[in-house]
């Protein structure tokens, strides 16, 4: 065989192979795929990033091209550590516009009966979640429950801009600055700054957004969609900060938006009426969701028949891949009304192809979807045939710029409206994080926003599923920013930036409650009705709060032994646990349990019956389920139950068991017995 057939065959029949399978490659793209920042920006393994994951010492930095700054390797590390901290669950700030359960109404079950169940009240209400918290810390409790979870991220995070630097990555388990000095619960913590004469003043930005957005890839479905605010502060640098995270071939676009306020009059520089939404896909399986027209993109729907509105192209195909040779199978002769044969010819009379195959074309006439149309072309009438798009049912491609919607000045004016007063600069327009939505998301996919600021991506989510049906969920993180003491926040009684949060998105429920009951009060006067229109409105508000394990917080003692330090950590747990069973707030620590054993925020609990020794809840949240027990002491019968049981988990206190229930509980149930 010539090398010229050993090319033909090898180019156009990659089903004829002369050589096996490169698993290799395929195993690095496979590798790639899973994570995309340990490759360079050409595409090429970076060897000394994957040595970072086994043994971060025997990396020797040498040049490359690939985007740096200092402190990026800290900052990659820093994302993927564990956090020691947990989320508790803040009723008194929860919106839950409706105490009946689904459960209830649709079984006819008593509530006296399920008291213990509702008692809990993480039990019912809306899978909306609003988390007041540093946000780093919270998306690595996320991280293991939502793994691959969430449809669409859309993050306005900070600027840049010189002025106050909010987030910081030392929030660590003993950092009173954040847990205690600051009194998070109540004044909100103090921010950084990073001020424009720092030498590390870019690095500074890219450390926080890198950390963070490494881990929110987790979260992302594979073909979830990221949507980023910015502005030309650092545009650039987030676009190569994205490329390194995401993989620069999964970068969808970056989308120009007209924000109606002008700002950097008095520069050297243009005035700026734009800000950006930079967009990645975690994978290439992220795509777009077609929007409908606008009225403007309507009036090229020109022609009425009786199907409605419509627009004729040309069935001649144009631009690319226009010529006969390229589809062969798409020359051929149609005939025109005046019984002649029309080719598919170009300008200068070459030879061209239509869009279709004759079958297709056959099909498409019997539909009515083709339409004759005589032309003058070279002083001489010719006929041409053109096929119909009709409007009604048809969607655009998004593009990537965003004029016609609400401007920044439009958003505060809506906002002040919503809560009496202005008391937030620069809240982002509603209709933005819609149409982020819309084009990345179906109606039952979830949301996340972790620089969640006033919380207008709560607002969005809510009025799209009134207007859609949908059935969308948010989670919301902001960090207990402290309000400045001389802004009408404060003055207004809000003194962290997360209560202007959780009070936005409480007005917005409370404001679709009162129409709904205007519009249509008959609807509300049983309750199975009201709980229907009510179903999926509000949120729950969790809050980042120090471990209820004392293990976390014990430091050694460097001027002691290490068995002295063994022995001072035995006696340090034992002394804590004994407050641990006896001062423990109940739900926060099954909801720490749970949630590091990879549980959502909506599970539920019930208690069973079947137990008479014991406490014992089946936790579930659709996906997996748990028996939990904390008691202090697993009683006898409890035990030999579970050595025949053995079809459901079962999490219990460590404390609770000697040394021979927990060998039979361990060998009858295996993995599913885990003792804390």
């Amino acid at each position: 065989m010539s090398n010229d057939n050993k090319n033909s065959i090898n180019s156009d029949n990659p089903l004829i192979r002369v050589q096996t399978t490169d698993w290799n490659k395929e195993r690095l793209e496979q590798l790639k795929q899973l994570m995309p920042d340990l490759f360079t920006n050409d595409g090429q393994l970076n060897i000394n990033e994957l040595k970072k994951v086994v043994d971060p010492k025997s990396v020797n930095e040498t040049e490359r091209y690939e985007f740096r700054w200092f402190g990026k390797s800290n900052a990659k590390r820093e994302a993927f550590t564990p956090t020691n901290a947990t989320l508790v669950y803040d009723e008194a700030r929860s919106v839950i516009p409706s105490k009946l359960e689904l459960k209830e109404l649709k079984n006819g079950q008593n509530t006296e009966k399920n008291s213990e169940n509702s008692a809990n009240p993480v039990n019912s209400g809306p899978d909306n979640f609003i988390i007041e918290g540093e946000n780093l810390a919270v998306l690595k409790l996320l991280s293991q429950s939502y793994r691959e979870q969430v449809k669409c991220i859309y993050i306005d995070p900070p600027y840049n801009t010189g002025k106050d630097f909010v987030y910081s990555d030392n929030f660590n388990q003993d950092r009173k600055e954040y847990w205690e000095d600051a009194e998070i619960t109540e004044n909100g913590y103090k921010i950084d700054t990073n001020a424009e004469t720092d030498g590390r003043f870019h690095s500074n930005w890219l450390n926080m957004m890198y950390s963070r957005l490494l881990i929110a890839r987790q979260l992302l479905k594979e073909d979830g969609v990221i949507f980023i605010s910015i502005d030309d502060n650092e545009v650039h640098h987030l676009r190569k900060l994205c490329d390194d995270v995401f993989g620069e071939e999964n970068f969808l676009g970056q989308v120009s938006r007209l924000t109606g306020t002008p700002t950097g009059q008095g520069t050297r520089g243009l005035v700026s009426e734009l800000d950006y939404v930079v967009i990645y896909s975690k994978s290439d399986e992220g795509d777009f969701n077609g929007v409908e027209f606008d009225e403007e993109d309507k009036q090229i729907y020109n022609q009425t028949d009786e199907k409605g509105q419509y627009l004729t192209r040309p069935l001649r195909k144009t631009g690319g891949e226009d010529k006969r040779e390229d589809r062969p199978s798409m020359y051929y002769p149609l005939t025109a009304p005046n019984n002649t044969e029309i080719y598919p010819v170009g300008p200068g009379g070459y030879e061209s192809r239509w869009r279709c195959s004759l079958s297709k074309y056959k099909e498409l006439e019997g539909d009515g979807m083709i339409e004759w149309k005589e032309i003058n072309e070279d002083e001489s009438l010719v006929w041409k045939p053109y096929l119909k798009f009709y409007l009604e049912g048809r969607l655009k491609q998004p593009s990537d710029l965003w004029k016609n919607m609400d401007g920044n000045k439009k958003a505060s004016i809506d906002l002040k409206k919503l809560l009496e007063e202005k008391i937030f600069d620069f809240p982002k327009p509603v209709e933005v994080i819609k149409k982020c939505a819309l084009i990345s998301s179906d109606k039952n996919d979830i949301i996340l926003d972790f620089f969640a600021g006033s919380g207008t991506t709560g607002q969005a989510i809510t009025e799209l599923n009134q207007e859609d049906g949908g059935n969308r969920k948010y989670i919301l993180v902001q960090l207990p920013e402290a309000t400045d003491e001389k802004s009408e926040a404060y003055k207004a009684g809000y003194k962290k930036i997360s209560d202007i949060t959780i009070e936005r998105n409480k007005r917005v429920v409370e404001k679709i409650i009162k129409e709904k009951k205007e519009a249509q009060p008959d609807l509300f006067s049983k309750k199975e009705s009201e709980y229907e229109q009510l179903k999926g409105l509000g949120f729950k508000v969790f809050k980042l709060k120090k471990s209820n394990f004392p293990r976390v917080e014990y430091a050694p003692d460097p001027e002691k032994t290490e068995e002295e330090n063994i022995e001072l950590l035995k006696k340090y747990i034992r002394d804590k646990e004994a407050q641990l069973v006896t001062a423990f707030n109940k739900e926060e620590l099954i909801t720490e349990i749970l949630i590091k054993n990879g549980f959502k925020l909506n599970y539920t609990l019930t208690k069973q019956e079947a137990f008479k020794k014991n406490e014992i809840l089946l936790a579930t949240d659709g996906d997996k389920e748990t028996l939990i027990c904390l008691d202090v002491t697993i009683a006898d019968e409890t035990v030999e139950h579970f050595k025949t049981h053995t079809d459901q988990k079962l999490i219990v206190l460590e404390r609770a068991l000697n040394t021979t229930k927990k060998w039979n509980l361990k060998h009858a149930m295996g993995d599913k017995f885990n003792a804390f």
